[in-house]
């Protein structure tokens, strides 16, 4: 299952492209866990939807670090950043944005919203109502924006990374089910360990961290690496692996709700960023293994008699990890 291939690499891929990525995002880790203190694995998370593309939903209780992330990964990269505070008075114009009728030029103008950036650091997401939220649904799946019939391209690159309360707390609404399945990823930020909330207090207590933080890479050397990340190799035993783990979930007597379509290629495209900041040039079946989780679980929804049972989300699906049978690497190289 570890073998590497060999002659599989991409016209145009060079060695020294992934090299620079590991080295990018090594400096991007490294400025971030400056902020975000015992957290590793939760920046890892954002660097690899980061880098494959995709969008981050950050889900967690008040006060352990969502904006705090999402803001430190917007001020590692020197391009364009904007925060929508989600309240349950913001309307979806105050998204995408309006068209005002100009008095001078006697024609309507257009006032983007605050998508328009690189990174969108969405707060709070679910204390908009469902209609405020769904104005979110075009721009996150086809980076565009439509308003009175004309479309507008949203910056390259385009990520939102949102945060999000427990929906058992007071004035919050349900992500819908669309909506979920358009963010790659769910991670949670969890309480920081002893250690890390004591150098928390001594770090952070007589200043901004996010002060001290200045950007590491740029807008355009994020997009380049992008490029990077679609060039790493994926062989049909492991293509055929994340749509056996997909079909899990759809077939599954506990699940109501299994995976998408949009989940199967989220889930191979976020491992192909996992295995560049590894340094491979191709997928593994263990790459699919650890993402499932953050991957697949946010978009499923329990079976009534699951739920009674107290069966979670999340053990369904490492059942299924567990289950579901491994490519075999004897009949050749599985990355490749």
């Amino acid at each position: 299952m570890t073998a590497t291939p060999t002659g599989q690499r991409r016209a145009g891929q060079r060695p020294e492209d992934l090299a620079h990525l590991v080295e990018v995002a090594a400096r991007l880790q490294q400025a971030a866990e400056t902020v975000i203190e015992g957290k590793p694995e939760v920046v890892r998370a954002a660097l690899t939807v980061l880098l494959a593309q995709g969008h981050l939903l950050v889900e967690d209780v008040p006060g352990v670090g969502k904006t705090m992330l999402a803001k430190t990964l917007a001020r590692t990269i020197n391009g364009t950043v904007r925060r929508i505070q989600f309240t349950p008075d913001l309307m979806p114009s105050d998204v995408t944005g309006v068209s005002i009728f100009n008095q001078d030029t006697r024609e309507f103008e257009f006032r983007p919203g605050g998508v328009f950036a690189n990174i969108v650091v969405g707060d709070e997401i679910n204390r908009a109502s469902p209609k405020t939220q769904s104005a979110l649904l075009e721009c996150m799946e086809e980076r565009q924006v439509t308003v009175d019939n004309q479309t507008f391209m949203l910056d390259d690159p385009f990520m939102v990374v949102a945060t999000q309360n427990p929906i058992e707390m007071e004035g919050t609404y349900p992500l819908p089910e669309a909506q979920r399945d358009r963010f790659m990823a769910r991670v949670s930020m969890g309480y920081p360990v002893a250690s890390a909330e004591y150098a928390m207090l001594v770090n952070h207590a007589g200043e901004d961290p996010l002060d001290r933080l200045r950007p590491v890479t740029d807008a355009a050397e994020i997009a380049q690496l992008i490029r990077v990340v679609r060039s790493v190799f994926v062989s049909p035993a492991v293509q055929r692996y994340a749509v056996d783990l997909a079909t899990a979930t759809r077939q599954s007597p506990e699940l109501r709700l299994g995976s998408s379509p949009r989940a199967t290629l989220h889930l191979v495209r976020a491992a192909k960023a996992a295995a560049a900041l590894e340094g491979r040039e191709y997928v593994l079946p263990d790459d699919l293994q650890r993402l499932a989780q953050p991957v697949l679980s946010h978009r499923m929804i329990l079976t009534s008699e699951a739920a009674m049972q107290g069966r979670t989300v999340e053990q369904v699906v490492a059942t299924i990890v567990a289950v579901v049978g491994v490519p075999d690497s004897g009949s050749g190289p599985v990355g490749g």
